[in-house]
């Protein structure tokens, strides 16, 4: 198989040596970097306030890495009486990797497992309990929308800014015409949704015409396919299975089972 054969996109916001490229590299892939999306700071000032009165919560719920980087920046130990929830194993190896326990991780990587996992916690709390939700700036409404249903008190606070990533689009578009990309994968809904603005539809469908759609979970195949796409779902919703699959994709020729 030829070096361009096993070209794969990595739309995520890392840099060439980030965990998702070194995973497929590792896979004898060759990696495309079109970063569709930027992570930055933003205005914290929400996020300090609430950080201020941590004490004051049961729960602190994270759904990525960049939460909880902003959230460890700014506080050294967690109280002792608050309770960690986690979307997926990534980031809650993140957090136990900084010696914060993690008292709930659902089974599936999706912001509606974690609603499910928190039903049975909930269901037996004496009083609504209050729930610390630091999010991307584009958070969708699932996670605070399922909590408040639950009946808890639900605080969401901007933790960080998601925003367009900077793309080569005449690159991007002359390797969409060679078609010299066999697979792209979206670790996020924002991903998607941002390289779909930034080529435009018509490019964004030659690109997944020519080329396989891989996402991490659910809500990230749910965006693609109200564009229109099929994907396939990784083998688990982490970058590492991310890249396993990817690499299974590539490998195996379309149509074959």
């Amino acid at each position: 198989m030829s070096a361009l054969a096993r070209s794969v996109v990595v739309t995520r916001a890392e840099s060439a040596d980030g965990p998702l490229s070194r995973e497929l590299r590792s896979l004898g892939l060759d990696v495309i970097l079109w970063p569709a999306v930027s992570v930055a700071a933003g205005d914290r000032a929400e996020l300090d306030a609430a950080l201020a009165r941590l004490a004051d919560f049961e729960w602190l719920v994270f759904a990525s890495r960049h939460a909880v980087a902003a959230v460890l920046e700014r506080v050294r130990e967690r109280p002792a009486r608050l309770r960690v929830a986690a979307v997926g194993k990534a980031t809650a190896q993140v957090l136990r990797q900084r010696g914060w326990p993690v008292d709930l991780v659902p089974d599936e990587a999706s912001a509606a497992s974690l609603v499910d996992a928190f039903a049975g916690e909930l269901r037996s709390a004496r009083a609504a309990p209050r729930v610390l939700f630091p999010a991307s700036s584009r958070a969708l409404p699932t996670i605070a929308a399922g909590l408040r249903q639950l009946g808890a008190e639900v605080c969401q606070v901007t933790a960080y800014e998601t925003q367009p990533g900077r793309l080569d689009l005449a690159s991007c578009r002359a390797l969409i015409g060679r078609a010299a990309i066999s697979a792209v994968t979206f670790a996020s809904p924002s991903a998607v949704h941002e390289l779909a603005g930034a080529l435009g539809r018509e490019d964004f469908a030659r690109l997944l015409t020519g080329a396989r759609a891989v996402a991490i979970g659910r809500t990230t195949a749910a965006e693609l396919a109200a564009l229109g796409h099929e994907s396939v779902l990784a083998s688990s919703a982490t970058l590492h299975g991310l890249a396993v699959t990817t690499a299974r994709l590539v490998r195996t020729p379309a149509g074959s089972s």
